[in-house]
């Protein structure tokens, strides 16, 4: 079989205002901005043979063998340096499940690994190989800070350790130790943040950031002043932009359209504790129905989800007058662009009985209406410089005060469309663990080989019983897909 070609992905040194701000605000355990994986694979991974696509990986993405360098104080975002001290063993882990090794036993031991907080001195990343799944099977658990990169390029950095057969060629063997005293070299005693790099370069460095940053603002803003004498109606164009772009960004984090907070009376609660639930949906249905109805596969799986919460609180026989939910608009426009390119966007959708497809184009048209609005990185990216210059205590608060508003958020993922394997084990299905990050719960559906894969991360506080919530929405999406004409066996 030809090899695979490896698709180009760069990135940054320095963070990005909106990767510092989820590097901040990380340090409150209840906004982990974070995401994990765990993949059921159909037996256990050949693991000496996945250490050895890893390393090759860690070769190819720096990334992946770089920690995070803060800057001096407040005044510049981090920078990612190479980690003099990269250990593999500590980054790729090999344990097993206590008898029966039962599903609910994976997802807790996951929810477990995910609770742990990082070792911020190192590398942002962790694989947990794990045998003893019931029926002889395996799993993989990967975690991988937000800081890094985002849903889309998590999928796409697993390119570089999933293969489409199981029989796959290995990759070439490479020597971690020469390449982390290469990189070392490359990047230079006073640049990699290491033991040896001064605070006073750092500081230097912090100012210099600044320094630019406000030179360059203070050069236009005087260009612009110049240029007004001549047309006095520049000015008013000038300020009509500004209090545009204050108001876009508002529009942007703001789910209330009519002036009410709504939001479910029930989940109310919010901790750091988390509960993995999960449902899988065949993708052609979905397809089919949307397809029926008007509707894409991302406004099926949304529609449904909203749906689904409102059955639960119909169960509990409590009214909901409107969710506040979240979806998320990616914004990368370079595909080779590792790091993250997204904007989180909430609406509101309304409560009230609706049929199952009067909900689903509501919900089309209202995503649709906060999509069309989004301008360039969006809101997250225009207001996280601003958070970064503040207290980290100041910014979680204001957070923890913003989410606890949001009922729950939900993405979207393409995996292959076909077959995949890891170390000679074929992934059978792959449940995501999305940041809830203060919200109530997080769903996030990943598409792989003919089927949606809903991965339900839940604050057990918030939602006091996850599996009534699971059986609420299995109900909603098959409601939804015979409403387009879609009735499943089973």
């Amino acid at each position: 079989m030809a090899e695979r070609p490896e698709r180009e992905q760069r990135f940054e040194r320095k963070m990005s205002d909106a990767e510092a701000l989820m590097w901040n605000i990380e340090k409150d355990p209840w906004l982990n901005p974070s995401g994990a994986m765990v993949s059921v694979l159909d037996r256990p991974i050949d693991v000496d043979q996945l250490r050895h696509r890893m390393a090759y990986a860690v070769s190819k993405i720096p990334r992946l063998r770089e920690r995070v360098v803060s800057g001096f104080g407040r005044l510049s975002p981090p920078t990612w340096s190479t980690d003099p001290e990269f250990d593999l063993g500590y980054h790729l882990r090999h344990i097993g499940l206590p008898a029966p090794g039962t599903i609910r036993q994976l997802y807790d031991l996951a929810t477990q690994l995910y609770e742990d907080p990082y070792d911020r001195t190192r590398p942002l990343w962790l694989f947990v190989v794990i045998d003893g799944v019931e029926g002889g099977r395996g799993a993989l658990f990967t975690k991988m800070h937000h800081s890094i990169t985002d849903g889309i390029g998590a999928v796409r950095l697993s390119e570089l350790y999933m293969e489409a057969e199981r029989e796959a060629d290995l990759p070439p063997a490479v020597d971690l130790d020469r390449v982390i005293e290469e990189a070392i070299a490359a990047e230079g005693d006073e640049d990699r943040g290491g033991e040896r790099a001064s605070t006073l370069g750092s500081a230097t460095q912090s100012l210099g950031h600044v320094w630019r940053r406000q030179a360059g603002i203070a050069k236009r803003a005087m260009g612009e002043a110049a240029l007004w004498s001549a047309d006095p109606s520049r000015a008013q164009d000038v300020v009509g932009d500004l209090v545009g772009n204050v108001g876009e960004a508002v529009r942007q984090l703001s789910p209330a359209e009519g002036g009410t907070a709504g939001g479910s009376p029930l989940w109310t609660n919010r901790s750091r504790r988390r509960h993995l639930e999960s449902l899988v949906i065949p993708l052609d249905a979905v397809k089919a129905a949307g397809k029926a109805m008007g509707a894409s596969v991302n406004d099926m799986f949304v529609a449904g989800a909203v749906n689904g919460a409102l059955a639960y609180h119909s169960r509990r026989e409590t009214e909901v007058e409107a969710l506040n939910i979240s979806f998320v608009v990616s914004t990368r426009s370079d595909k080779a662009i590792g790091g993250n390119s997204f904007t989180p966007t909430p609406v509101q959708i309304p409560g009230g009985d609706l049929s199952p497809e009067e909900r689903l184009h509501d919900v089309r048209d209202r995503m649709a209406a906060k999509r069309e609005a989004i301008s360039g990185e969006g809101a997250l990216s225009g207001l996280a410089g601003l958070a970064n210059l503040m207290p980290t205590s100041v910014v979680t608060q204001l957070a923890r005060s913003q989410a606890a508003k949001m009922d729950f958020a939900t993405s979207n993922l393409r995996a292959a469309p076909f077959p995949t394997f890891m170390s000679g084990a074929e992934v059978l299905e792959t449940v995501t663990m999305g940041p809830v990050a203060g919200t109530a719960f997080n769903m996030t559906t990943i598409s792989y080989n003919g089927n949606l894969h809903i991965g339900m991360f839940i604050d057990p506080a918030a939602v006091d019983d996850p599996g009534d919530l699971t059986d609420c929405m299995t109900e909603a999406y098959g409601e939804l897909l015979a409403a387009g004409g879609v009735v499943l066996d089973g």
